[in-house]
């Protein structure tokens, strides 16, 4: 039997028609786009290409566009590059961040930067009250993820970078987990800054890129050349860029109908989950979520012993964020949601994508139960 992906939010396949239009870029036509000669204005030409319809696809201008090598360095110079341009004033994030974000804020404090965590609710969205204080403070920059990626939390982040415009402080937006489930568009969202990283919708790996609105002063965290507007130098990657710009616009393209077809999908898994395993938790339940996404925790069982059973079952998903996976600490997102620790422990992450049929779901939904089931009767042995 064939094995069963439930991991996209970790990573995401990469589609064909990326594939075939970076192709080029890896053969004939290879030019360095800093080259003045014939191959480099190529290469040139075609990272402005897709500059500008990665752009189009968020609500930017090409100009406010800048490509990096992924989520992790976009969330550091949205957040750590904004700390340095404005040295001492402190930094606030929510505390359910990914921690390409809470490293970041982490870093700035070593560097004279207060942190100050904004705190979450049990459904792991924000307390918007708790943040006009913060603001009053004249913070740097506010960073709040537009969708938790292991909880599948949507964050009001229209009210709250409006908010910080009011306030005259930079919004930074981690949309890692948004691009291509929800409408990303910054021309209708007051955000300074916002993070994106191809691989998590069909582009290619090592991908990523930074928003950042007409006057967010940021700084460097690179030193060399001037790529990119000096902000992010070294040589562009210009498959990397072409790829990632093909696979947002087919995933902007597709989004109403899919993400309708993988809610369903998402709540019928829920709902065999809930038949089929006793006292199973369904965490951020009361949030608005990711209709892709699907966090619970089966008291009881450890995510690490889950995890290796459901791979042994052909099942493929994740205890959290994929750049922790290897932790044995309870997750952050769920302890700060105030999950004690036999709950924050045992917690599996599904999540589903393109490729995802009722099939998958349905044979998830059984192993998981099957997997629970076996796991307590032999804890209950020893």
């Amino acid at each position: 039997m064939d094995p069963v992906y439930l991991d996209y939010a970790a990573t995401t396949p990469l589609r064909r028609e990326a594939r075939e239009a970076m192709l080029p870029f890896w053969e004939e036509r290879f030019g360095n786009p800093s080259s003045v000669h014939r191959w480099g204005r190529e290469a040139r030409a075609a990272l402005e290409e897709a500059r500008a319809r990665l752009a189009a696809v968020i609500g930017a201008s090409p100009g406010e566009v800048f490509f990096t090598r992924g989520g992790t360095e976009s969330d550091n110079l949205g957040v750590l590059g904004r700390a340095r341009a404005a040295p001492g004033r402190p930094v606030v994030c929510s505390a359910v961040e990914h921690k390409g974000v809470l490293a970041a804020a982490k870093a700035a404090k070593a560097e004279g930067s207060p942190l100050r965590l904004l705190p979450v609710d049990r459904h792991g969205q924000v307390r918007e009250e708790e943040l006009p204080p913060l603001l009053a403070e004249s913070p740097a920059v506010v960073s709040v993820m537009w969708a938790n990626n292991e909880v599948g939390a949507v964050q009001p982040v229209e009210r709250l970078a409006e908010r910080c415009r009011e306030a005259g402080v930079p919004f930074h937006t981690d949309a890692v987990q948004a691009l291509g489930k929800l409408p990303v568009r910054v021309d209708r969202f007051p955000v300074s800054l916002l993070s994106l990283s191809a691989h998590k919708f069909g582009g290619p790996k090592g991908v990523g890129a930074l928003f950042a609105r007409r006057g967010a002063e940021l700084s460097p965290l690179l030193h060399g050349g001037g790529q990119e507007r000096g902000l992010r130098p070294g040589t562009e990657d210009v498959a990397g860029a072409v790829g990632m710009a093909l696979a947002a616009e087919l995933a902007e393209r597709e989004r109403e109908a899919e993400m309708a077809r993988l809610g369903a999908l998402r709540d019928r898994l829920e709902a065999l989950l809930r038949a089929s395993v006793p006292e199973l938790v369904v965490n951020a339940a009361g949030a608005a979520r990711l209709p892709t996404l699907l966090n619970v925790s089966a008291p009881g069982v450890e995510s690490e012993m889950l995890l290796p059973a459901l791979d042994v079952e052909g099942i493929a998903a994740s205890s959290g964020s994929a750049c922790t996976s290897g932790a044995v600490d309870p997750s952050h997102v769920l302890t700060a949601m105030g999950l004690p620790a036999e709950l924050a422990g045992p917690s599996v992450r599904f999540s589903l994508g393109r490729g995802t049929t009722e099939a998958d779901v349905e044979r998830g939904a059984a192993a998981f139960a099957a997997v629970v089931e076996r796991l307590r009767a032999f804890l209950t042995t020893v």
